[in-house]
């Protein structure tokens, strides 16, 4: 059962195009002149219940711009869209009491109150239950292991324990759909790894369909088995995870360490040195020639040879910049779409 359709979604905004200086200025006083942006173009885009799915792309792709119109914040300019059978911009109460918003650079908290007076506002706003309020705080306490930080002003939170008290805030009232724009932003690894872990168990454990921009491509590939890459407007890419990145991910890094000074490698043709000392060797090669790399390597006796999977961001800079010049051929004609 899909929780969210959205068929030949589309929305552009004017912006207004001015001269510089004070010339450009006074003109445009009397004769405004725009340009059309157009942020999501001809979107089709669905999301079952109890999935948990991932949107990446570049800034400015419109991955903000298509959770805004899926929560109602902004409406569509052309398009139909249905979310747990409402159209998001009626805003209907009924509508909004089912989702979540968590957003990694706008807090929703109110700084100078304590986490519990924080939490116990959300239970107004959203008519909870005594009862049910206590039952989800007490879940989510434990969840994040926060019990000694409710009683704490937020202000006074470091950004990890802000963003544990962000994602309490917006799970209280058990919504449907917990939409998360960039949650790990400015996280260090130990907190981000805290939240992907939160976020997989609210998934598993109480089924909420979970839906993920982050340019942080170690969140999606840990956390959603579907992503959907999108650029400049338009959808390239819908489908599994690891079909993703397996398709892209062409090459392995070889890290070699030697006991004594090694000056020079005999390196197979398409192996590349990217990082070189006399202790110590860097190697990318095409993961199907790593094997050979390795059997020439050994004649060196190398104390410690590391194998790892090519970069997660030289993987997305290829995926935008392939399937990108592929969509174009095809809008020339000379592919059938």
């Amino acid at each position: 059962m899909n929780i969210i359709e959205a068929k030949n979604l589309s929305k552009t905004y004017l912006r207004v195009v001015k001269q510089e200086g004070l010339g450009g200025s006074i003109k445009s006083l009397f004769k405004r002149e725009y340009e059309e942006k157009k942020a999501v173009e001809g979107m089709d885009f669905a999301v079952r219940e109890g999935e948990f799915a991932g949107l990446i792309g570049p800034n400015g792709a419109g991955k903000t711009t298509l959770i805004k119109m899926l929560t109602g914040i902004i409406g569509p300019t052309s398009g139909e869209i249905e979310v747990m059978g409402y159209y998001p911009n009626d805003l209907k109460n009924e509508f909004k009491r089912q989702y979540a918003i968590v957003m990694g650079q706008k807090s929703q908290l109110f700084f100078e109150l304590t986490a519990n007076d924080t939490l116990r506002l959300f239970k107004e706003i959203y008519g909870l239950e005594e009862r049910e309020f206590r039952e989800a705080k007490a879940y989510f306490t434990e969840l994040f292991g926060v019990e000694k930080l409710l009683d704490v002003q937020v202000r006074t939170l470091s950004l990890g324990e802000r963003m544990k008290m962000e994602l309490m805030a917006a799970l209280l009232h058990n919504p449907r759909i917990l939409f998360l724009d960039e949650p790990t932003i400015g996280l260090d690894a130990v907190a981000s790894r805290q939240i992907r872990r939160f976020l997989r168990e609210i998934n598993r454990e109480r089924g909420t369909t979970i839906l993920l921009t982050s340019h942080y491509m170690e969140d999606i590939r840990s956390l959603c088995g579907r992503s959907v890459v999108i650029n400049h407007g338009h959808k390239i890419y819908d489908g599994g995870t690891e079909e993703l990145f397996e398709k892209y991910q062409r090459d392995r890094q070889v890290t070699l360490s030697f006991d004594r000074a090694v000056e020079r490698l005999e390196l197979p043709g398409n192996a590349v040195m990217t990082e070189e000392t006399p202790y110590r060797k860097v190697i990318r090669i095409p993961r199907e020639e790593s094997g050979m790399l390795l059997q020439k390597m050994m004649k060196y006796a190398p104390r410690d040879v590391v194998v790892e999977e090519e970069e997660i961001g030289r993987v997305v800079e290829r995926i935008y910049g392939e399937e990108c010049g592929r969509k174009l051929w095809r809008d020339e004609g000379h592919e059938k779409i």
